[in-house]
């Protein structure tokens, strides 16, 4: 299983001078190849080289690694935009949107993500340090740092390209890891059900709810300063939300690696696997107010389930997703369902047997019931394994 793991460098103000330079340098020549490929129809490494290599590592004095890699960045950014483009994600061919990506070459930000191999990159987990190449020379003794956990993990498990990555004035090492996954359980003693929803993210059927309406006034806080950043539009205010960018998207992400971590481990506890429901396409079924529409689509649903999936690949707990339909309208004792048992948001009460219990609960045991319904069958299913930083 595939793992990322994000290692925070510690360079002084000289060697956080030559990162910066390398980046920009990498990043150029990337730029530069990419409108070559786009003029030259040539978006294969191969093509491309025979047109790049010897510009690039004279203009931009890069080593034969570097200018690969800038050269292969180029290819595969054109690789994804293809990919992008069939799927629909740029709108249908021959609509503004579409003319707009398409039309165009491909270009790099200054710091975006830098490739290193091992034949750029060293580590001496020792002493915490790492040998890097930069456009000014190998640079020697950079310091690391990082949970110890992830750092374990990266001494013993790492394997290819990492990536040198600068956010906000902060450096990082994106580093793959090849992890064996545990034995999966075969036998589980039953299915933890996890309902996801806006006021609640995430709700066991063992009892745990976690909650979110302090997180979503932060969110609605920061949609506000974003729309009134973008309404004011000066430079300062540009700078303000360049600033404050993927703020909401980091905080996210580290709100449901904290949340899936405990959902796997209580299901490990236990003996038991996950069920979760599947909502593919939950975006397009959904029919809500303004407002609403904003709060579902801006939640990451998607990234919660792929976190508890490729954490309990680890801890080796089965996770099968079930039919979601009904699940807030039906009675987990009776399993009566109807539209009045569901009489407010956080109420479920049973018309036909009087059960009442928080409705994200009750939905919660009837996505375990299922979970337990779809193992019986061997219809279980898993999500994809996805690289995910930890």
């Amino acid at each position: 299983m595939k793992l990322v793991v994000r290692v925070k460098l510690l360079p002084t103000p000289e060697q956080a001078a030559a990162l910066e330079a390398t980046l920009r340098a990498c990043n150029e020549a990337a730029s530069w190849a990419a409108g070559v490929a786009f003029a030259e129809k040539a978006m294969k490494p191969l093509a491309l080289r025979k047109h790049t290599y010897q510009q690039i590592k004279t203009r931009w004095g890069l080593g034969a690694q570097a200018a690969q890699h800038a050269i292969k960045k180029a290819c595969d950014a054109y690789a994804t935009l293809r990919a992008n483009l069939r799927a629909g994600h740029h709108g249908r061919p021959g609509s503004k949107r579409y003319e707009r990506a398409s039309g165009k070459p491909v270009a790099f930000r200054q710091r975006a993500a830098q490739p290193y191999d091992d034949r750029m990159l060293s580590w001496q987990h020792e002493d915490q340090t790492v040998s890097i190449w930069t456009t000014s020379g190998r640079m020697k003794k950079v310091a690391f740092t990082g949970q110890a956990g992830q750092l374990t993990v990266v001494a013993a498990h790492r394997r290819g390209e990492s990536d040198l990555l600068c956010r906000d004035g902060q450096w990082f090492l994106l580093v793959t890891c090849d992890i064996a996954e545990a034995e999966p359980d075969t036998h589980p003693a039953g299915f933890v059900g996890v309902d996801l929803g806006i006021v609640n993210i995430a709700t066991t059927s063992t009892g745990i709810r976690h909650s979110g309406r302090h997180l979503n006034r932060r969110r609605a806080a920061d949609r506000a300063l974003r729309a009134k950043l973008q309404k004011k539009g000066t430079k300062s205010a540009k700078r303000r939300a360049r600033k404050h960018a993927g703020r909401e998207a980091r905080r996210a992400r580290d709100i449901n690696h904290k949340i899936s971590k405990q959902i796997v481990a209580e299901a490990q506890r236990t003996g038991r696997g996950i069920a979760l429901e599947d909502l593919g396409g939950i975006r397009e079924r959904a029919r809500l107010r303004k407002p609403q529409r904003v709060t579902l689509h801006s939640w990451s649903f998607h990234q919660l389930g792929s976190f508890i999936a490729y954490k309990a690949r680890r801890a080796g707990v089965p996770v099968v997703h079930v039919d979601p339909a009904h699940t807030s309208q039906e009675c987990s004792r009776c399993h009566h369902i109807a539209r009045a048992n569901r009489p407010s948001q956080a109420v479920f009460t049973c018309g036909s047997c009087g059960f009442a219990e928080h409705a994200d609960h009750n939905a919660s045991h009837n996505i375990s019931h299922r979970g337990w319904y779809v193992w019986v069958r061997g219809a279980e299913s898993q999500a994809p394994a996805l690289p995910l930083i930890a």
